[in-house]
Formats: structure tokens, C-alpha cells, sequence
């Protein structure tokens, strides 16, 4: 997602978002595990994500 899209929305959409990239983020780790991973970069694409969203909601609630 852009960082644009991200601080248009709200606070509970932002909230959706992140329990989405969550719940992804550990999917992938899972898979990593597993061996059944063929793109690792997505571990690091999600993780960035997931920071980028929770930054926006700190400055929001600021």
C-alpha cells in the first residue's frame, strides 16, 4: 500500500489494516519455516508495512 492511501484513512481502517498485514505477516512465517516460501522478501515487504501503518496511527492519535 502507499503511504498516501494510508494517511487518508481513518483510524479504524488503519486498525483493519494492520490486523490484515498480521495475520499475513505470520502466514509467511509459517510458510518460511516450512520451506514452502519461494519469495522471502515478502517477510520484510509486510514487516516494512506493518511499521508504516502503525506509525500513521501514532501520529494520528498524536
Amino acid at each position: 500500500m502507499d503511504v498516501k492511501e494510508l494517511r487518508d484513512q481513518d483510524i479504524s481502517a488503519l486498525n483493519e489494516t494492520l490486523m490484515t498485514l498480521l495475520k499475513e505477516h505470520f502466514e509467511l512465517r509459517m510458510q518460511h519455516k516450512t520451506a514452502q516460501l519461494s519469495d522471502s522478501s515478502k517477510l520484510g515487504k509486510t514487516k516494512r508495512s506493518i511499521a508504516q501503518v502503525k506509525t500513521i496511527m501514532k501520529e494520528k492519535q498524536a
